[in-house]
């Protein structure tokens, strides 16, 4: 069974960076895509970023554009969500995706097949 533990998460300072880790395992890793998302209190889940499998292709939400990045490590099993410019309006619980044999960046959560448990980012202003 496929589990995904997101970890990195805190309290850091309007303008700060943060850089989000979630480790895959339970599967092979290489056959899924990735993808980020965020939900803040009272507010819907929503997408963040994402990368192929292969880690050719990204996409990114407008709101994180030039602030957020996406990488993966498949030799780790791992993928990473670097946070620059950090704002207020991105405190969120960030929870990692896996979409299993997908073949294009995938921004619908319905599309994603596993999820991690979260991880809290609160940025300070």
């Amino acid at each position: 069974q496929v589990q995904l533990v997101e970890s990195g998460g805190g309290l850091v300072q309007e303008g700060g960076s943060r850089r989000l880790s979630c480790a895959f395992s339970g599967g092979t890793f290489g056959l899924y895509a990735m993808g980020w998302f965020r939900q803040a209190p009272g507010k819907e889940r929503e997408f963040v970023a994402c990368i192929t499998r292969s880690g050719g292709n990204t996409a990114n939400a407008d709101s994180v554009k030039g602030r957020f990045t996406i990488s993966r490590d498949n030799a780790k099993n791992t993928v990473y969500l670097q946070m620059n410019s950090l704002k207020p309006e991105d405190t969120a619980v960030y929870y990692c995706a896996a979409d299993f044999l997908a073949f294009m960046t995938q921004t619908n959560p319905d599309e994603y097949d596993y999820w991690g448990q979260g991880t809290q980012v609160t940025v300070s202003s």
